[in-house]
């Protein structure tokens, strides 16, 4: 008979392949690249400008995938996504990559933002593990120093979240429309650090070895907020905006952050990370609810954001696992395998492939956004996948 257990990584191993990487293998396209946008209904926008976070997370996502699986056609879309993103999304004058480039690879959004800069670094040095290709690390390299070079603050540490093409201030740094206007982020320092831990595996240079521990110091004494919650905004100073609680950055920063100070190979760092780990799966896991999902966020003004969308819910399930591996919470266990039932049953769209962005509070799908686009990408539900197999090794 088969067993819990069992069941899961076979469905998780399933949807991985033929649900997830199936259909982002039909993304290509024959202009060159991967396509910008695809509608829920699964109607490619074939002119849609192509946003630099979804191109680095394709080239991520295949990479970890061939690293696992090996299947070739991986490497191929990876390598392809890459060769697109070194010519069209790498700034030749001042270094750096760009927001956004037309379907044509012409630049549109030419500001630099550093959650850019983290994504391009980790899409290429997972490929870099994969091939070791030289191009591919040096390119990885040059933007770690870029931003080094213009985004850290030495003054008051940590790093600026957005600069112009040519690295002078802007006026708006905001990441995205959800996003307010602020100095630094959690988001942008979460995943320089996931950006700066990987590139570390491949490269163990001292300077980024600092920088890592850094950012690591930094999540545990600056953005863990006193209630176990991730603070989200920040002037220059630290000081600390307004920001709600986003229960799946809460979840998911639990066990990345526990990874990263891993990477660096040092029992102190290991050990003071392991408590805030704790505290922040146990601060995520507030938004779980019966049937297994987890609520989106809180806003300022104390409403609730009941979606349950896709990249929450994944990483609620690895959250969990890990705090079930590490921290010996053995309850977790059982909430990743709820949450995986409500991902299959509820966000799996069988029929065309991928997931839904959300389903809605009144447990309808979301239809009004993208299954691929500037931020619904394959990373987060490709990534769950990948650490399941991982886990269970």
């Amino acid at each position: 008979m088969t067993t819990k257990t069992e069941l899961f990584l076979q469905e998780t191993a399933e949807v991985l392949q033929h649900n997830i990487l199936d259909f982002w293998l039909g993304l290509r396209d024959p202009r060159g690249g991967f396509y910008g946008e695809v509608r829920a209904s699964g109607e490619i926008v074939p002119d849609a400008p192509r946003g630099v976070i979804l191109n680095a997370r394709i080239i991520w996502a295949f990479a970890a995938a061939y690293r696992r699986l090996r299947h070739p056609a991986y490497r191929t879309a990876a390598e392809a996504a890459r060769d697109w993103f070194l010519d069209h999304f790498f700034d030749p004058k001042y270094s750096g990559v760009y927001w956004s480039v037309t379907a044509d690879g012409k630049p549109l959004e030419t500001k630099k933002q550093l959650y850019a800069q983290g994504f391009g670094i980790y899409g290429l040095s997972e490929l870099y593990k994969a091939t070791h290709d030289a191009r591919t690390l040096e390119a990885a390299i040059d933007l770690f120093r870029t931003t080094e070079a213009h985004f850290a603050d030495p003054e008051n540490g940590g790093y600026i979240e957005a600069l112009a093409r040519d690295f002078k201030p802007l006026a708006d740094m905001s990441l995205s429309a959800h996003d307010i206007n602020a100095d630094k982020t959690m988001n942008s320092h979460l995943h320089l650090m996931e950006a700066y831990a990987n590139l570390y595996q491949v490269w163990s240079d001292p300077s980024l070895k600092s920088a890592l521990e850094h950012l690591i110091e930094l999540t545990c004494s600056r953005i863990l907020g006193p209630d176990g919650h991730l603070q989200l905004y920040f002037r220059r100073d630290w000081s600390v905006l307004p920001g709600g609680i986003s229960y799946g950055h809460d979840i998911e920063t639990s066990w990345l952050l526990l990874e990263c100070a891993m990477t660096t190979r040092n029992f102190a760092v290991v050990n003071r990370v392991k408590p805030c780990a704790a505290a922040l799966g146990k601060a995520g896991n507030e938004g779980l609810q019966p049937d297994g999902s987890l609520l989106y966020e809180k806003l300022p003004n104390g409403t609730v954001d009941a979606s349950r969308q896709w990249w929450v819910q994944a990483e609620a399930v690895v959250g969990n696992l890990w705090l079930w591996k590490y921290h010996g919470d053995l309850a977790a266990s059982d909430r990743a395998v709820a949450c995986w039932n409500y991902i299959r049953d509820h966000l799996v769209d069988r029929e065309k492939g991928e997931w839904y962005w959300a389903v809605q509070p009144d447990g309808t799908p979301d239809l009004a956004n993208p299954k691929a686009g500037f931020w619904k990408c394959p990373y987060h539900n490709a990534r769950m996948c990948l650490e399941i197999m991982k886990l269970f090794e």
